[in-house]
């Protein structure tokens, strides 16, 4: 371990000179276990123009091209999928075998565009304009787009938004959370080793939040995504709409899951149990809250509880990000119990397991009459709590979903498919809602949010529109 006098000593030099020494720090051990050291400002503009030269080759070429291109990469991904999965748990915490999935669902994101990616970029025929011999509409790349990701799925979230951005023949620059600084030049190595790609097609940028705006106001960079907190959406959706330039904002949810009183109530107990676990609670679209029909509370909460004794560390849920994390949502578990609301599995008095430090560690708790009011009904928590209310009856438990600031997913369960679909497509505020499971991604289907949860989406076909010119061309 790096002891923390002679961290500050050795970045006091650096400092002096506009750089930064960030230590790395495994929340499990609580120690240090690498630093890196920010780039300066020439630097960072150094990468950008080379990304923009490469994107001024990289467009030349055809979208069939573009993303046959990209198609080897996925085993290259899977090829370092250990390495990967080990040094995600490094920085962030996740259990290993969680993070070696989330590199091979990268791999399958791949392999998905590689398939479909050139139809979506195909030219769109329409009838010509009188007096004209053709109308279509091509799909044109914007220019450097500015990728701004958070720590939570160090791989997927990079992934997501990088490969259809560039199929669609843009150059992408990342900027990593400070914490998943090697993450980020993995990557960058990985999209590197990709034979067919232009030198610098896809660069990370190790520096702090603090130099986003001078790198979004760089003339060659067109736009902007970034997945984070609803008031950084904000600032950097305002700063971006500053230059006319695009931005693509995925924010926070404290998604609403309805459960009725005729649901199975063993598989909604695991869908939700399952859902709001993994990667320990850190996920802006798992269950964090659930409403329940009265009638069957009660039960409910009995399988909930016996669902989350078959979870373990290390597989289904692990330390959290840091020790600021866990303070902060330690505070709203005792904030939500101060207001009334029962302890039924969990708290912040439970210990951590052998061999976690205990710095960054919460246990799962589950918390039930929660109350319109409280914390963990108002706010998201980013963490691992599960909070139930009471619902008088169907439509209680849907107007109780949607009174939140927030409009990212949701779930209905109930045996009546028929009316949990009516539900799910009429009635609940959000971008996703699934019937009978918990949310999750998929490259397959558009991923984002309404309300305070976001401006755009990512995957599938509108994914890969975000970041292009729709260009109407007329022929006479």
């Amino acid at each position: 371990m790096l002891a923390t006098r002679s961290w500050h000593a050795a970045a006091r030099p650096l400092a002096a000179r506009g750089f930064a020494v960030v230590p790395q720090v495994n929340p499990k051990t609580g120690e240090v276990f690498k630093e890196y050291t920010t780039y300066g400002k020439e630097q960072v503009e150094a990468i950008v123009a080379s990304s923009d030269r490469a994107f001024s080759a990289w467009r030349g070429v055809s979208p069939k091209e573009r993303v046959a291109a990209l198609a080897p990469m996925a085993e290259l991904l899977r090829g370092r999928a250990d390495e990967a999965a080990a040094l995600m748990n490094q920085e962030m915490g996740k259990p290993v075998p969680q993070a070696k999935a989330e590199v091979l669902k990268c791999a399958y994101l791949i392999d998905w565009y590689a398939e479909h990616g050139a139809k979506f970029l195909e030219d769109t025929e329409h009838p010509p304009l009188p007096g004209f011999r053709r109308s279509y509409v091509t799909y044109q790349p914007l220019g450097v787009i500015l990728s701004v990701m958070p720590w939570n799925f160090p791989f997927w979230q990079v992934i997501r938004m990088s490969v259809p951005t560039i199929m669609a023949g843009n150059a992408v620059v990342l900027k990593h959370a400070r914490n998943c600084f090697g993450s980020s030049l993995l990557l960058e190595e990985i999209y590197g080793s990709v034979p067919g790609l232009p030198k610098d097609l896809f660069r990370a940028l190790v520096i702090g939040g603090g130099e986003v705006d001078a790198v979004l106001e760089n003339n060659a960079v067109r736009g902007i995504a970034l997945t984070g907190s609803t008031e950084v959406g904000r600032q950097v959706a305002a700063k971006a709409g500053s230059l006319l330039k695009k931005a693509v904002v995925e924010l926070g949810g404290s998604d609403g899951y309805v459960v009725l009183a005729d649901a199975d109530l063993e598989a909604a107990a695991k869908a939700v149990v399952t859902g709001r676990i993994l990667n320990t609670g850190q996920v802006c679209i798992s269950p964090k809250r659930v409403l329940v029909e009265k009638s069957v509370k009660a039960a409910f909460e009995q399988k909930v509880v016996e669902q989350l004794a078959t979870k373990s560390y290390g597989v289904d849920f692990g330390p959290m990000v840091n020790k600021v994390a866990k303070q902060e949502v330690a505070g709203m578990i005792r904030a939500t119990q101060d207001a009334g609301a029962k302890l039924l599995a969990g708290g912040v008095d439970a210990p951590a397991p052998d061999g976690d430090s205990g710095d960054s560690f919460l246990a799962p708790t589950v918390l039930t009459d929660v109350k319109p009011g409280m914390v963990a009904f108002d706010e998201e928590i980013f963490g691992p709590v599960l909070a139930i209310t009471e619902a008088q009856d169907e439509a209680d438990a849907i107007r109780l979903a949607n009174q939140s600031e927030f409009g990212l997913g949701a779930a209905v369960f109930t045996e009546d498919r028929d009316k949990g679909q009516r539900i799910a497509t009429q009635d609940m505020e959000a971008g996703m809602c699934f019937v009978n499971d918990f949310v999750r991604s998929d490259p397959s289907l558009p991923f984002g949010g309404v309300k305070n949860s976001g401006l755009g989406r990512e995957c599938s076909m509108f994914g890969m529109m975000e970041f292009v010119n729709v260009k109407t061309i007329c022929v006479k």
